[in-house]
């Protein structure tokens, strides 16, 4: 992976989380830690399981997870 792309995929996270952000109009935001985590990981694992032809261990390498963890999180978003 280059620099460039791990810069664009940094860039994109950073404008999306202050677009977000902005829609909130000063209101107070709880949990917004776990929030945009949740929101992320879904996409990253159907993007992810798309890529590798939902090769589960293809995937568990890409992502750096045991396939066993992979499975779990594919579990708790319905993607198996």
């Amino acid at each position: 992976m280059t620099t460039n792309t791990k810069g664009a995929l940094k860039t994109a996270a950073e404008d999306a989380i202050r677009q977000f952000i902005d829609t909130l109009d000063g209101e107070e935001a709880s949990e917004f830690y776990n929030l945009v985590l949740a929101e992320v990981e879904e996409p990253l694992l159907r993007v992810v399981m798309e890529y590798t032809a939902n090769n589960q261990s293809r995937a568990a390498a890409m992502l750096g997870l045991n396939r066993g963890t992979l499975r779990k999180k594919l579990r708790q978003y319905n993607l198996l």
